[in-house]
């Protein structure tokens, strides 16, 4: 590269932050992603992502502190930092990692639903408890995250204004769970599969 470019401006106000703040989003994307790994028990994947996130770091950090004078490049690292963030929440939901637990309370009549859900293969425990306004039925599922868009079809089929809150798994072990066709990915809505066993 040529010297001159190098000592230029457009290089140190320009070049230089771009730089900064693009590996900023970079590392604290995969940080973000590694602290929800770690939180949902991840313990093999989360370190190899700790590396690359750190390693980014002191490429980003060497250079602000190369070129401590210049302003701008505190902006883009606080910029970058900010960013990454956001970047690293949308990654993380896009891939849906790990385990959730669905829990609906519903004072309809529920066996038909239930039936509906055990034929696609979900592991449902139900009880019948006593809500504000009378008796209520509570279902518990424990399914994979990727799961939830289609769980959610489904409950909105059987109730449109069903009450459900969804809470993440760090483990669950020794329960039902729909087997997916690695060969077809839509495999899982046309044919009910069971799995009982233990799932991480």
């Amino acid at each position: 590269m040529d010297v001159g470019f190098l000592s230029s401006d457009l290089f140190t106000f320009g070049l230089i932050p771009v730089l900064i703040f693009l590996a900023r989003i970079c590392d604290v994307s995969i940080g973000t992603i590694r602290y929800i790994m770690i939180s949902r028990g991840f313990k093999f994947i989360a370190p190899i992502f700790g590396f690359f996130e750190v390693t980014i770091w002191l490429l980003a950090i060497g250079q602000v502190m190369a070129n401590i004078t210049n302003p701008i490049c505190y902006i883009a690292y606080g910029a970058g930092f900010a960013a990454g963030t956001y970047i690293g929440m949308e990654l993380e939901e896009r891939m849906k990692l790990g385990m959730a637990i669905i829990r609906l309370i519903t004072p309809l009549p529920t066996k038909e639903f239930i039936a509906r859900l055990r034929q696609y293969g979900y592991g449902v425990t139900n009880i019948t408890a006593q809500g504000a306004n009378g008796e209520v039925t509570i279902i518990f599922m424990v399914v994979k995250r990727a799961k939830i868009p289609h769980l959610a079809v489904l409950i909105r089929d059987f109730n449109p204004h069903a009450f459900y809150t969804i809470e993440d798994v760090r483990s669950a072990s020794e329960g039902i769970y729909p087997i997916e066709d690695k060969n077809n990915p839509f495999s899982f809505f046309k044919r009910p599969f069971l799995f009982i066993g233990k799932r991480k």
